[in-house]
């Protein structure tokens, strides 16, 4: 008998979950025209029944039991919006057991366990969608996987962090210090009490370990992340960049060629001709280089309740349109290529650099011997008077080198007595910088 109403449990009923029970009460009759079939809520597992919450819903929907959801048989779609790693993990992999269908927005999960879990619905001929686990409701996985599927992706550049975003448009438009800025993404609720995950690259690591595995068709893992994050940005950074024509973003970057693949995050200098550089507050917005199609750019809010929840509801109209045709399991993606990492010999990228050093003569010299010996050019100079003393402040931009190279020109700059402090160095990204006299 063919069904005509699709049951589904849901597993987290906070900001994503109320979204997506608004989006499924208020779009009925467009849920039913996209995918043929009703959609009802079934049951939804709660950690207290009793707790008040912003949207009413009646009380028999509600469990604290997963049994009640991962093991009933009119149940045919489990939606994860609870986050973390453990009981989501097990909940998913049992639901999967059950032959019932996955849409999620865990980020963490899949970062770490990915492989396991599409493994097991592969061999259940089941469906896991996880649009919602990297930019909020921005379509990107499905363009990565549909729309490039004829292309061969070759750079994935993004801004997949909106509370990192935040903090660095405040201290780049207004002029705020770190602390400053995070307190405030702190009041407004951009930013956790404990703001490790995002200020440190770690949520920005796993969603780009994400991409680059659907991208690239290759198995990556959050160990091959180089992570850096933005806590130790100072303002004055931010003003040396925007003197010279960037701005400053926590840009995630994977990258494949020849050589293998790169994936990185890290603070980044933008330059201003580049559509990211204008990219600020909350906002994501991920940059795609393919082969054939050249550059292309997603944008929109990363992250709140209906641009969440209108991703997990548009993966669950998809699980429906595949129960309709009886082809469940199929969307399963297998990474095929083999994985080279480059060294860094082989990661190539332009620098900003800027010291503090003697104000005397030879200085410059001595520097840039230092560069030419690890055969490293440079584009921009910048001096400025330091702090009133008999010291200088020195900005440096260097062309394209290898990652290598320029380590090895820091190391040795740390033993050398003209250069008394290496302030900060960040990676740089776009148009050559012009010249601009202080």
């Amino acid at each position: 008998m063919e069904k005509k109403v699709i049951k589904v449990g849901m597993m987290g009923f906070g900001t994503v979950g109320t979204g997506v029970v608004r989006i499924i009460r208020g779009h009925q009759e467009d849920l039913l025209k996209k995918s043929g079939l009703k959609i009802e809520i079934e049951k939804i597992l709660v950690q207290n029944i009793d707790k008040k919450r912003n949207l009413s819903v009646p009380s028999h929907l509600l469990t604290v039991n997963p049994e009640e959801i991962l093991y009933a048989k009119e149940i045919d779609v489990i939606i994860e919006v609870m986050g973390g790693i453990h009981p989501a993990k097990e909940y998913i992999l049992a639901a999967l057991e059950q032959g019932k269908h996955v849409v999620t927005a865990n980020k963490d999960l899949m970062a770490l366990y990915g492989d396991e879990i599409l493994s097991k619905a592969k061999e259940k001929k089941c469906d896991v969608y996880y649009e919602a686990s990297v930019a909020g409701g921005i379509p990107i996985l499905r363009a990565l996987m549909d729309s490039f599927s004829s292309d061969r992706i070759t750079k994935i550049t993004g801004i997949v962090n909106g509370t990192t975003n935040y903090i660095l448009s405040k201290m780049s438009h207004e002029g705020a210090d770190y602390t400053e800025a995070l307190q405030e993404a702190q009041a407004l609720g951009y930013a956790e009490a404990d703001p490790t995950s995002d200020v440190e690259g770690l949520d920005a690591a796993r969603k780009m370990v994400i991409l680059s595995t659907l991208g690239f068709h290759i198995p990556t893992t959050l160990d091959e992340v180089s992570v850096k994050g933005i806590s130790q940005i100072s303002k004055e950074d931010i003003a040396y960049g925007k003197k010279l024509g960037y701005e400053m973003k926590l840009l995630g970057l994977a990258e494949q060629n020849e050589d293998g693949i790169e994936i990185s995050v890290e603070p980044t200098l933008v330059h201003l001709s580049h559509p990211l550089s204008s990219v600020h507050g909350v906002f994501n917005a991920i940059y795609v280089h393919g082969e054939a199609v050249g550059e292309t750019m997603f944008y929109g809010a990363g992250a709140g309740e209906l641009p969440t929840a209108t991703s997990v509801v548009s993966d669950l109209v998809s699980v429906v349109k595949n129960i309709r045709l009886a082809i469940n399991g199929q969307n399963i993606t297998s990474s095929y290529k083999e994985k080279k990492c480059k060294s860094d010999n082989e990661k190539y990228c332009k620098y900003f650099l800027r010291l503090v050093v003697s104000d005397q003569a030879g200085v410059f010299t001595k520097i840039t011997q230092l560069f030419a010996d690890q055969k490293i050019s440079l584009s921009t100079i910048l001096q400025q008077p330091y702090q009133h003393t008999q010291l200088a402040e020195v900005i440096m931009i260097t062309h394209e080198t290898a990652k290598s190279s320029f380590d090895q020109a820091i190391r040795q700059m740390e033993n050398m007595p003209i250069i008394k402090e290496i302030k900060s160095f960040y990676r740089v990204e776009g148009g050559e910088a012009e010249w601009l006299a202080s």
